[in-house]
């Protein structure tokens, strides 16, 4: 029986046959096969989660918070043409597809409706025991 993560990775890889889309793993041992996100996962560890001991979840929040915004706002990136994420994403305007823009979009209808909110379906609920 497949629980949680693994059911939703389970889901995605079944989706992603029946829409052959090719996957593609991280080698184990072979992270620069990534290197942009270990090199940003590197940064944020080096400059911030190694520096600071945290009391609590929200001094943990607010820290990251002025660590992304002096990210993305203040200093200039070599990849970027020394600009600021934020200056480099100002002058970026991507093309939408057609297909994008048709109000209902172009994804297939969901296999179950949205549930409606505060209105609970006790009877299709599983209790433990």
């Amino acid at each position: 029986m497949c629980y949680g993560s693994e059911f939703t990775s389970n889901a995605i890889l079944g989706w992603a046959d029946a829409a052959r889309v090719e996957w593609h793993y991280i080698a184990p041992g072979k992270p620069m096969q990534n290197g942009f996100i270990e090199s940003f996962n590197g940064r944020l560890r080096d400059e911030l989660l190694n520096e600071t001991l945290f009391s609590s979840l929200s001094q943990a929040r607010a820290a990251l918070a002025r660590w992304q915004v002096d990210y993305n706002t203040d200093r200039p990136h070599s990849k970027l043409g020394w600009q600021t994420p934020s200056a480099f994403a100002s002058t970026f305007h991507p093309r939408r597809d057609q297909t994008l823009r048709i109000m209902n979009g172009s994804a297939s209808a969901p296999a179950a409706p949205h549930a409606r909110q505060g209105k609970s379906n006790r009877q299709n609920e599983l209790t433990a025991g």
